[in-house]
């Protein structure tokens, strides 16, 4: 059981909710808070005080005083009209985690809404329904307006939610699971969309499958290493302890460990005096990919716990300020900086694929083919990773220096974070089929090279792949065999396995 206090979600507990099946809870402390700041919300439409979005409209709307008899109607309007999302929904690991933060960003105690509400985001996540979410259409400031009112709906008894395998109404799942839908009241509708939650979910998810991807690319590139009799003083601690980033020392601390015993590298002038950039550089440019997810991770946890609505109630209602919290320049800036690094991942890879299947830079039979000329081996698995490689490139122009004024100027600078979290996770995704091919090649390379001499680590990753890739005695449609590979490193390769 995780439970949330508003300020103590780690990424640690964002996988135990997405892959171990944990339950959830709102902390006792929490829930007192969010009683404080409610009776603060109703003391204001008691007094008919104008405060934006509890007693006026919205955006270019705020001027605009609403009748304490209509803050109901105003609430489900303003889900009603910002559900507008198009395109594909997000993955259901998405909009679950979307419920968690959204719940626990209330938790905090500065958003108005009644205790009820976030009951029934935790009911949501520990029933398992999902709400669909289309993922287009946020601009990323103002919050993800558009995918968290596409949240909301369900709450409402409307929309559509994923449960149990399938796509089906919303108030049908919440009828098998006897949950009641609710009616908002004063705030609650705009408390619950205006925040970073879709971008930072995306985010979450894309820094989970980012940093298992990066240490999986250390196995693989270890390896191509074995493969292609790699120099191992390139990876000697001195070397990396004389340029002092803390990443880099580890990356090549591990790959020590990972090619420890192996008969299959080399010593500078064995067999050459000093390896490519795609072998030597492996602790340089990975160990740049390290520092940025651990930047990426950092502000990640500073936002699944952050207040991101608008406005914030404080001193027990005394103090209801309207900020910017929603403005999702923090994550823009990371998920941007985490797909450069991902892409970067991806490129060196693909010059790790070439090394192996170029018969002018290796003494390997050409692409790696059994009969050379009759077959053409993996010839075209280095096409399909250039291919992957530079379409990462054109997806990583970042999002976050672009800008398009919204609700009539009123809202003139916007973050374009939800774009920017996409398009990471699309470069994660692509990276992870280029390291896919890579290790095609690098199994197949080893062979060639005896793995009886393989070191011990990188000998169970080998027979671990042989279990889904077959040996390539001759061609054959290989697009299977990636996609055999890609869902070895999504789905079962056991990162712990190899450290």
């Amino acid at each position: 059981m995780v439970i949330l206090t508003g300020h103590s979600l780690t990424m640690k507990d964002m996988r135990s909710i997405l892959f171990d099946g944990q339950k959830l809870a709102a902390s006792t402390e929490g829930l007192k808070r969010v009683e404080i700041s409610r009776r603060a919300v109703e003391q204001i439409v008691n007094e008919n005080r104008i405060v934006y979005g509890i007693t006026t409209g919205f955006g270019k709307f705020s001027d605009i005083w609403i009748d304490p008899k209509d803050v109901e109607e105003l609430q489900l309007n303003l889900i009603h009209s910002h559900a507008c999302g198009v395109g594909e929904p997000f993955p259901e690991s998405v909009s679950r985690t979307m419920l968690v933060l959204r719940a626990n960003a209330l938790l905090k105690g500065y958003s108005g809404v009644r205790k009820i509400v976030i009951e029934r985001l935790l009911q949501l996540v520990n029933a398992k329904i999902h709400p669909v979410v289309p993922r287009q259409g946020s601009l990323g400031a103002s919050g993800d307006l558009a995918p968290l009112a596409h949240l909301v709906l369900p709450l409402l008894g409307e929309g559509e939610v994923f449960y149990k395998n399938e796509r089906i109404p919303a108030n049908v799942a919440l009828k098998t699971e006897g949950i009641n839908p609710i009616t908002l009241t004063a705030k609650e509708g705009l408390a619950l969309i205006n925040g970073t939650q879709a971008m930072t979910a995306m985010g979450v998810i894309a820094y989970l499958e980012a940093e298992k991807l990066a240490f999986q690319s250390e196995a693989i590139s270890a390896m191509t290493m074995e493969g292609l009799n790699g120099i191992i003083d390139a990876f000697d601690e001195k070397v990396h302890t004389a340029r002092g980033y803390p990443e880099q020392i580890a990356v090549a601390k591990r790959m020590r460990e990972l090619l420890k015993d192996s008969k299959l590298t080399t010593k500078q002038g064995e067999i050459r005096v000093q390896d490519a950039y795609s072998l030597r550089c492996i602790p340089q440019v990975h160990g740049a990919v390290w520092q940025t997810l651990n930047y990426v991770k950092e502000k990640l946890e500073i936002e699944m716990n952050a207040a991101t609505d608008n406005p914030l109630i404080f001193d027990d209602g005394k103090n209801v300020i309207s900020g910017g919290n929603f403005h999702g320049q923090p994550i823009a800036f990371a998920m941007d900086f985490l797909g450069i690094a991902m892409a970067e991942l991806a490129s060196i890879s693909e010059r790790r694929i070439e090394r192996l299947v170029n018969p002018q830079l290796n003494d390997l039979p050409p692409f790696l083919s059994v009969k050379p000329g009759l077959q053409s081996g993996v010839m075209i698995l280095q096409y399909c990773a250039a291919s992957l490689v530079s379409e990462n490139k054109t997806l990583a122009h970042p999002a976050s220096v672009d800008s398009i004024p919204s609700s009539a100027n009123q809202e003139d600078h916007v973050s374009m974070g939800t774009i920017a979290a996409r398009h990471a996770y699309e470069i994660i995704t692509n990276a992870r089929k280029v390291l896919a091919i890579e290790s095609i090649c690098a199994m197949q390379a080893v062979e060639l090279r005896g793995i009886e001499k393989m070191a011990p680590i990188t000998k169970k990753v080998y027979e671990e792949g042989r279990k889904r890739i077959p040996s390539i005695e001759k061609d054959r449609v290989f697009s299977n065999d990636v996609f055999k590979a890609e869902k070895w490193l999504k789905d079962e390769f056991s990162v712990e396995m190899n450290y």
